[in-house]
């Protein structure tokens, strides 16, 4: 069993994972510089397939909030809204075949190289700063827009793709998975509230995918211990119950306010970020 320190500490990973994978703010980014700062007595492999299995546990918590909706088998639907449900998860799918394509090719080539050290901290600080400004600016440009997009079921195949292709820029840590789809897709025409819900939606496959590739690799090479087994389900479900509340707070709260909130918490980070480095 892992000591009570170390568990202290995944219990605070799990909170910044919760937090960070539902806001536009970057949970990869946020966890990378958790790791500077509060460093688990794990392996570097067991790290590694730790920070994307983490991210299953925020999967869960959207599979509990959006079970109905996303059940095309409930009784409780006619069967004009099992087929509604059906053609949503055809655009979900759609929509998850940019970054599932490239993310495989190009999984080995980022863990080796873009997710290394000062490079990493660098390239944090940079996208923080860059796609913060870029929610502000987003903000600003469509502040007497109305959204051409307002139902989720209006989404057509060829927006689910354009949204599916800005989900690659999350592959560059400090970018943001939930960010860069809310960003494409607002910009595309979308409200804020569907560009959040597709987003929640689009991260299932990704995550799971993503998850299950890490596991593997990472049994494929080594095997898991129980204090780093504890360590791991202690992330995730604690990465479930936040998530939770993040997922319900960020519907709220974009039924009546912007992004712009974000995109200057994101500038004010990579600034710190900045800072750190240089230091």
């Amino acid at each position: 069993m892992p000591d009570i320190l170390e568990l202290l500490k995944v219990i605070f990973i799990g909170i910044v994972q919760g937090i960070t994978e539902w806001l536009p703010v970057s949970s990869t980014g946020h966890m990378i510089l958790t790791d500077t700062f509060i460093k688990l007595n794990v392996s570097k492999e067991f790290w590694d397939m730790f920070l994307v299995v983490i991210q299953f546990g925020s999967i869960l918590a959207v599979l509990l909030l959006y079970f109905h909706k996303l059940n095309p088998f409930s009784p409780k639907k006619t069967k004009e809204e099992r087929k509604d449900t059906l053609n949503l998860w055809g655009k979900v799918i759609v929509g998850v075949l940019p970054a599932a394509v490239l993310g495989l090719l190009l999984d080995d080539w980022l863990s080796e190289t873009v997710f290394v050290g000062d490079v990493a901290t660098i390239v944090i600080a940079a996208a923080l700063i860059f796609y913060g400004i870029l929610f502000i600016w987003m903000e600003n440009r469509n502040k007497n827009r109305v959204p051409k997009v307002q139902e989720l079921g209006d989404l057509t195949y060829k927006t689910a793709f354009l949204i599916g292709c800005f989900q690659l820029l999350s592959l560059i840590p400090g970018t943001s998975r939930s960010g860069s789809t809310i960003l494409g897709a607002v910009l595309i025409g979308t409200s804020r509230y569907v560009a959040a819900e597709y987003s929640f939606f689009l991260a299932i496959p990704v995550m799971c995918g993503a998850s299950l590739l890490k596991t593997v690799k990472f049994f494929l090479k080594t095997s898991i211990t129980t204090p780093e087994l504890v360590i791991l389900i202690t992330g995730v479900l604690v990465a479930f119950i936040v998530s939770v509340l993040a997922i319900k707070f960020l519907m709220n709260y974009i039924k009546k306010h912007d992004f712009k909130v974000f995109g200057y918490y994101r500038i004010i980070v990579g600034v710190l970020v900045a800072l750190l480095f240089m230091m």
